[in-house]
């Protein structure tokens, strides 16, 4: 069953602390055999100090609580994270949805090649695998995948 009850908002200062702590009870738990480039401290002052204040950030709440994040750099979905607890329940569906509308002219992300339940989910919602790398480029030295979305061409 999918819950209906939840909000989607753009993030405010005031959210930072709760959006870290998601980030990384989800990390840890989709992620616990991935080596993290930065300590729980450094994450949740990434928040504090750059992203939600500085990024288009958003969140998803239930009952005024944060239990998903999403951030949007150009055409880029940055960052797209749900507390463990929530996921399967359509929020991040509604936040690719979301992300969608706001970039139709299309959407790019990286994901690790390991994170087999994430690259499922975005080929779900359209995304297709356009650039596999061995992880030298990213913090973590891990593979990734670079997923693309384009809206589909109408025809005339």
């Amino acid at each position: 069953m999918k819950i209906t009850d939840f909000v989607v908002r753009r993030a405010v200062d005031s959210d930072a602390a709760a959006v870290a702590e998601v980030w990384l009870r989800s990390f840890a738990a989709a992620l616990p055999n991935v080596r993290r480039a930065h300590s729980d401290d450094q994450v949740r002052s990434w928040f504090q100090e750059v992203v939600v204040p500085g990024r288009e950030t958003w969140v998803a709440t239930v009952e005024g609580s944060v239990v998903g994040l999403m951030v949007l750099d150009g055409e880029d979905l940055d960052q797209l994270y749900l507390d463990p607890a929530w996921q399967g329940q359509g929020i991040g569906g509604r936040l690719v949805d979301l992300a969608k509308q706001h970039r139709p002219a299309g959407l790019a992300l990286w994901t690790f090649q390991v994170n087999g339940s994430a690259r499922r989910f975005y080929e779900r919602h359209g995304f297709v695998a356009a650039e596999r790398t061995d992880g030298r480029r990213n913090e973590e030295r891990e593979p990734d995948i670079r997923y693309v979305w384009r809206p589909a061409k109408e025809v005339s």
